[in-house]
């Protein structure tokens, strides 16, 4: 039997593009498919594809969600053109199925297999699929889901979970005799609500967890605000850091006791893995509020609590959260157990194979 050729189109964020090098790789590897990607010049597969050594074709697709009309109006005149480029690419390329793993380019690429008949497979990271896959979701040959929710979405679902590097499944617990440390991450960005909150109740809450200390990634932009807020304080710079960027996540997830963060797909796909209990903080403006359904799944769970952005205008509704969470390691032992419960350590193998399966056919 030759070798599969499979195509995985999609991108924009690292929350598409991540997972789907991921599976990539465990194509080649497990199966010697050859893999070529789709994205588009906006997205960050135009950067991170090439310098993982994959081929990308690149069409040109606008946004519908969340944009204003005129933008909405330019993409569905510019969409009979992207799948009009997504067709061409097929049919040079033959693959024997395609993975849309969401984005701009995945509803052309979709609309394209579709079309031509080929074997399709949607990704769906999060509780509540985005717009391209409910789209897709019915005529899909198959699909790989983070969450139950989700399945009721598409045909022939699976509940793989999200690909997560292998360093996050490994991590030992803090020491028992280590000081509570708490980590707060927003993404790469940061998050403009943690880095404004989290100053307002330092002092109460250092008072009243002895010997805490808290690492905080606050985003570049937004370095000398934050930290400056932190200084106004007058606490103990020993009890406190802030950075801009966190370079190597899965050492900071292992000092961490209680990790705060925004509830994207990739996020509550890591907490899983590193079995780290959580306060989430779903961002309110994210598509389909898909940020909520994912915190929803982990606080089912029992390995989160989950504060929405309203409650946290009342500062003390936070810093009370993480009080009674960092003085009880008993209820966060807890937490970590049910968060392992939910990882997937397998993920990009069992979606190759189900891949290499499609194209075999």
């Amino acid at each position: 039997m030759p070798d599969p050729r499979i195509l995985i189109a999609g991108g924009g964020t690292g929350g598409h593009i991540i997972p789907a090098l991921a599976v990539a790789r465990a194509l080649v590897q497990r199966h010697h498919a050859e893999v070529l990607f789709v994205g588009t010049p906006r997205g960050l597969e135009s950067k991170l594809v090439p310098a993982a050594g994959f081929r990308l074709e690149l069409i040109q697709v606008g946004q519908l969600k969340n944009v204003s009309l005129l933008t909405k109006l330019s993409t569905l005149f510019s969409l009979p053109r992207a799948i009009f480029a997504c067709r061409r690419i097929l049919r040079n390329f033959h693959p024997g199925a395609v993975l849309s793993v969401g984005g701009y380019a995945s509803g052309p690429a979709s609309a394209a297999a579709l079309l031509a008949g080929i074997p399709l497979m949607a990704f769906e990271p999060n509780a509540m699929p985005g717009l391209a896959n409910r789209l897709i979701g019915k005529r899909v040959a198959a699909a790989a889901v983070n969450f139950p929710a989700a399945e009721r979405y598409f045909l022939n679902a699976e509940v793989t979970g999200i690909p997560v590097r292998s360093e996050f499944f490994s991590l030992a617990p803090p020491p028992p005799d280590a000081a509570p440390h708490l980590l707060v991450f927003g993404g790469s960005q940061g998050a403009r609500l943690f880095n404004q909150t989290l100053p307002k109740i330092l002092p109460a809450l250092l008072d009243a967890v002895p010997g805490l200390t808290i690492l905080h990634q606050c985003g570049a932009r937004h370095l000398e605000p934050t930290e400056s807020a932190y200084r106004a304080t007058g606490v103990d710079p020993a009890r406190w850091q802030v950075q801009p960027f966190l370079d190597d996540m899965p050492a900071r997830f292992a000092q961490a006791h209680l990790v705060m963060a925004r509830s994207g797909a990739s996020t509550v796909a890591e907490l899983a893995a590193a079995g780290k209990p959580s306060l989430l903080v779903p961002f309110a403006a994210a598509a389909d509020n898909h940020q909520k359904r994912n915190a929803e799944e982990l606080v089912k769970a029992g390995a989160a609590v989950m504060l929405e952005e309203p409650e946290l205008a009342n500062p003390s509704a936070l810093r009370d959260a993480l009080i009674v969470l960092l003085r009880e390691p008993a209820t966060l032992a807890r937490m970590s157990a049910a968060a392992r419960t939910q990882a997937h350590p397998d993920a990009a193998q069992r979606i190759a194979d189900r891949l290499a399966a499609l194209a075999s056919r």
